[in-house]
């Protein structure tokens, strides 16, 4: 497979992955609004702060594919707007390298957490006492979906750029200020 063709199949998989995210946060949203309303007539379902911050953290873990490839992660780039494509491309190229190998140990330090909390039978420490697996699960399969995008984005941008398409490279791992227009 072509690496432009790569890289336009890994945003479609990652538009999906955030439509999902997205639902999963309204949901969360419904959820403790009508907790709020039922505080009205003095009742509750309890435990909305617990799960809201289940629904962050998972949420966030799997959005952050999401925001790779659609060029969201802040960048300082005063020195690359001053190169020619190909300094541009090295620096965007160093820049995605620290980012994939930082996510990767990332995702690679949570195993394990879940493999203590699968070992021990571990529960929150609330009312609850919700089974840490059940969201600790989807947390690290979002940290490894991150790499693994991370990653395969590293590779499919260096071909770009071996192949002297800095454009196309650009496009798919620049990074642009407010008012420029993305390629």
């Amino acid at each position: 497979m072509q690496a432009a063709a790569f890289l336009i199949l890994l945003r479609r998989l990652n538009r999906g992955v955030a439509l999902m995210v997205g639902l999963g946060l309204l949901a969360t949203a419904a959820f403790i609004l009508a907790d709020i309303l039922l505080r009205q007539v003095g009742r509750s379902f309890g435990g909305t702060d617990e799960i809201s911050g289940y629904a962050m953290a998972i949420a966030t873990s799997w959005g952050m594919a999401y925001t790779l490839l659609e060029l969201g992660h802040v960048r300082i780039d005063i020195l690359r707007t001053r190169l020619v494509p190909f300094g541009r491309a090295l620096l965007d190229l160093f820049s995605l390298t620290v980012l994939a190998s930082v996510v990767a140990l990332i995702a690679w330090k949570c195993w394990p957490v879940l493999a203590t909390s699968l070992k021990n039978g571990s529960r929150a420490n609330t009312p609850l006492e919700t089974p840490l697996a059940w969201v600790q699960t989807p947390w690290l399969l979002g940290w490894a979906w991150f790499a693994l995008v991370a990653w395969a984005t590293l590779f499919a941008a260096a071909t770009l750029v071996w192949q002297r398409r800095f454009d196309q490279s650009e496009a798919a791992i620049g990074a642009f200020g407010e008012t420029e227009p993305r390629p």
